[in-house]
């Protein structure tokens, strides 16, 4: 093993310990080493490091972008060992990051949605679809954490979910309604009773007693919204987008309540698992109700301008 390989595993051991998965690292990372070997080079320097990230030359600026965005973190890292190793300024590609509007589903949605789910055979599959739809659109709990709790996450007597699936391996609390107690309560004694004897310790369990696997749940979703008519040929609703109806929905109902927003939206960041408030804020975009109510509190504070 060379010493710069003995550094990457160095590099992504510490910050893994730290809560990162850094995935795409571990991928790129020993293809730069071995990048700046065949050119003879022990050294990460900015040229090196941008004709790395160049590779291949006919992809877009924003994969480019996105090497060198490992090799910059890597080189920030490696400097505090090697003082001759060079950063890449940030920048050198341009590059944009795409999130497609979502789908907001609305009340009725959600109600027909589960309504459908109700109908699904056998009854064990009928059951537990309506209870994770139901939970995800009351919690804003993503679609792996919901399949990713354990029997022993759901304290129904305390009313408080523990999240063990969280993003970047976090452990969160998510205290629950009364209702959404009372509903997962009465879909664990529906599930005991038709699967006495599970194959898994998942609190949502499949028709054979397994826990749930997400693309046949995201299958499952894409025929009920398609025979509820909300699927069409250029929307596409998924379990995810329920989680951003959930937090625009919460912002609404803060906003018509005259709550400020900004003293909020640090719980409601915490509540959903994320790491900063601005990742919150992007999802309270793209909502036509939104806007109409934060223009009609301009126009309060400070006349029609319209």
């Amino acid at each position: 093993m060379s010493e710069l390989s003995g550094h990457v595993e160095d590099y992504l051991r510490l910050r893994r310990a730290l809560g990162y998965k850094l995935e795409r690292a571990g991928h790129l990372l020993p293809q730069l080493v071995a990048y700046l070997q065949a050119e003879g080079s022990a050294t990460l320097t900015t040229e090196l490091a941008i004709s790395w990230a160049r590779l291949p030359a006919d992809a877009r600026p924003n994969h480019w972008a996105q090497r060198l965005a490992v090799a910059r973190g890597f080189a920030r890292y490696l400097q505090t060992i090697e003082p001759a190793t060079q950063v890449p300024p940030a920048g050198v590609f341009p590059s944009r990051r795409h999130r497609p509007a979502p789908y907001l589903w609305s009340q009725s949605d959600i109600r027909h949605l589960l309504d459908a789910a109700r109908t699904l055979r056998p009854p064990l599959r009928a059951a537990t679809h309506e209870a994770l739809f139901g939970l995800l659109a009351v919690s804003g709990m993503r679609i792996g954490e919901a399949i990713g709790l354990n029997r022993d996450d759901v304290d129904v007597q305390a009313g408080v979910l523990t999240i063990r699936q969280a993003k970047y391996d976090r452990i969160r609390l998510v205290p629950m309604h009364a209702t959404t107690t009372a509903a997962l309560h009465t879909y664990a004694t529906e599930r005991d009773r038709l699967c006495p004897a599970p194959h898994s310790v998942a609190f949502f369990v499949s028709s054979t007693g397994t826990r749930l696997d997400r693309s046949a749940v995201a299958k499952t979703l894409r025929r009920i919204t398609a025979a509820i008519g909300v699927r069409t040929d250029t929307v596409h609703p998924t379990a995810h987008q329920l989680r951003h109806s959930f937090a625009v929905q919460t912002l609404i109902e803060w906003q018509r309540s005259g709550a400020s927003i900004d003293e909020r939206i640090a719980a409601l960041s915490a509540y959903l698992g994320h790491v900063s408030p601005a990742d919150t804020y992007w999802y309270l975009s793209a909502a036509p109700e939104l806007m109409a109510l934060a223009a009609d509190k301009l126009d309060t504070r400070f006349g029609s301008t319209r």
